[in-house]
């Protein structure tokens, strides 16, 4: 039996980029640390008349960015899931049987990671600091955790994951539609910006919170498509000879 699914040979990666730019910004994210940026930048969005951050009960902060946005997120991502198990079936999807794979394997990825970590760091959130309102010790991310009844959730950025995890769309695109996944870029990382701010806003994350966030995103993404789907041309050319010999 023959295959007629082909697979592209992929542009080649540039890793300086792919890994040099998130390792600067880790390491920059670490230097951070150092300053207050993070608290400077939060009682930008704090009221210290009212006593709470200024979109904390906001209603379009909290139902539409962050529990209708995620929903829309979780809606296309079954989706995604359908689309891969009807690519074993559908003539029309088993051309891009393996995108849909890795897109799935991405968005998994990509957000499940956050719960677990959460509860590992167990860093506080800006709404339950004493500078804010709260009761609870600031310390830093690499710093040991001030005794408290009440282990903080908030690092990484849980919200942020749910836009920063549609970089897997750009490199799912990345070497069948170079122009559209260019696009999916801006807008997985566009999301992911605004829904970093929107949960700034109400105290939930201080900024290093969320840059983190797409840090990890995006190398999860990236190794979900190294393993899956990049094909340097030497690679391509090797799968292709082999899917054409009938077995």
């Amino acid at each position: 039996m023959v295959s007629t699914t082909a697979h592209p040979a992929s542009r080649p990666l540039d890793f300086r980029v792919c890994l040099g730019v998130p390792a600067i910004a880790a390491i920059i994210l670490l230097l951070l640390e150092l300053t207050s940026l993070d608290m400077d930048l939060a009682r930008l969005f704090y009221d210290p008349v009212a006593g709470d951050f200024i979109g904390r009960h906001s209603y379009f902060l909290e139902d539409i960015l962050h529990d209708r946005a995620k929903q829309v997120v979780i809606a296309f991502s079954v989706l995604a899931i359908f689309g891969f198990i009807a690519s074993f079936f559908m003539d029309r999807l088993k051309p891009i049987k393996r995108e849909l794979g890795c897109l799935v394997l991405s968005l998994a990825l990509a957000t499940s990671f956050v719960t677990p970590v959460k509860a590992v760091t167990a860093v506080q959130c800006p709404w339950s600091l004493e500078q804010f309102g709260g009761h609870e010790i600031y310390s830093e991310l690499l710093s040991p955790r001030p005794p408290t009844e009440k282990p903080g959730r908030c690092w990484p950025g849980g919200h942020a994951a749910t836009g920063f995890t549609l970089f897997a769309l750009f490199f799912v695109l990345r070497d069948r539609r170079p122009r559209l996944a260019r696009k999916a870029f801006i807008f997985a990382f566009a999301l992911g910006s605004v829904f970093s701010i929107g949960r700034m806003m109400q105290g939930a994350h201080f900024f290093s919170h969320n840059v983190w966030t797409a840090i990890f995103c995006w190398l999860i993404c990236l190794g979900a498509y190294y393993y899956i789907l990049y094909r340097p041309e030497a690679k391509a050319d090797r799968v292709v000879k082999a899917e054409s010999v009938s077995v």
